[in-house]
C-alpha cells in the first residue's frame, strides 16, 4: 500500500503500535514546529528547509527512527545505550514507554545540525530571478 499521509500510515499499523507512533509524531512536531510532515519512502518523514530531518516507521515489535549519523550517535551515546542501533537506525521496543523527551531532543539536534543540503540552501541567495530567454 502506498501511503498518502501520516494519518493513513499510522491507521494502517497494528493497534498495539499506533499509540507509540502518535507519540513519536507529536514529539517531533512539538520539538521542531517548522518541520513539514509528509510521506517519503512510504513512511512518515519530516523535512526542514527542504531537507530530510527525520523519518520513523512501525514494525512488529519495535518502531524505528532514522537517520542517526555518527554525530547524533556520539551526542546521544549514553541515552541510546538502552536501545538497539543498527547503522543509521535507532530501534525502540514497543514493550517500553516511548522516550518522548529523548526523541524530541534528537529532533532538535537534527534541526540544529543541518545536513549538507540544508547548509547549502541556507547559504544560497533568497531567490534568484529567472532569466528570460533572448528572442
Amino acid at each position: 500500500m502506498a501511503f498518502q499521509s501520516v494519518d493513513q500510515y499510522i491507521a494502517a499499523q497494528p493497534e498495539a503500535s499506533r499509540s507509540a507512533l502518535e507519540q513519536v509524531r507529536r514529539a517531533i512536531l512539538t520539538a521542531v514546529p517548522a518541520a513539514e510532515e509528509n510521506i517519503s519512502y512510504n513512511m512518515p518523514a519530516y523535512t526542514l528547509d527542504g531537507a530530510a530531518l527525520l523519518y520513523f516507521s512501525g514494525w512488529k515489535t519495535h518502531y524505528s527512527l532514522y537517520p542517526a549519523g555518527a554525530d547524533l550517535l556520539g551526542a546521544f551515546r549514553q541515552e541510546l545505550a538502552a536501545y538497539r542501533v543498527v547503522n543509521s537506525t535507532i530501534r525502540f521496543p514497543l514493550s517500553a514507554p516511548v522516550p518522548v523527551k529523548l526523541i524530541a531532543r534528537i529532533a532538535k539536534f537534527r534541526a540544529a545540525h543541518p545536513s549538507a543540503k540544508r547548509r547549502a540552501s541556507a547559504a544560497a541567495p533568497e531567490k534568484r530571478q529567472r532569466r528570460k530567454p533572448n528572442k
